[in-house]
């Protein structure tokens, strides 16, 4: 089994119980103008390899949250799309 989908059956339960009728409040939302350009500002040093050891942890979690948020995003649309919402 993937990570990917073993941290899909580990999450899908629970997404199920939180998102049923907030799918479109969660597919409308978005990291704010300070988050998108800090995030960017620290993409651009990664590529460069200029990240100092705290913005790589921070850089990190970002990129984490992302990936969450691409998970909750894809199950709500799934769930709109099926009907199941």
């Amino acid at each position: 089994m993937s990570t990917q989908t073993a941290f899909h059956r580990g999450v899908i339960p629970v997404l199920q119980l939180l998102l049923p009728g907030k799918e479109d409040a969660l597919l409308a939302t978005k990291p704010d103008k300070h988050l998108r350009e800090r995030i960017e500002e620290l993409a651009a040093k990664s590529t460069e390899g200029d990240l100092t050891a705290e913005e790589l942890a921070e850089y990190e979690g970002y990129v984490r949250a992302n990936k969450f948020i691409a998970v909750l995003r894809r199950e709500a649309q799934q769930m709109k799309s099926t009907g199941n919402a």
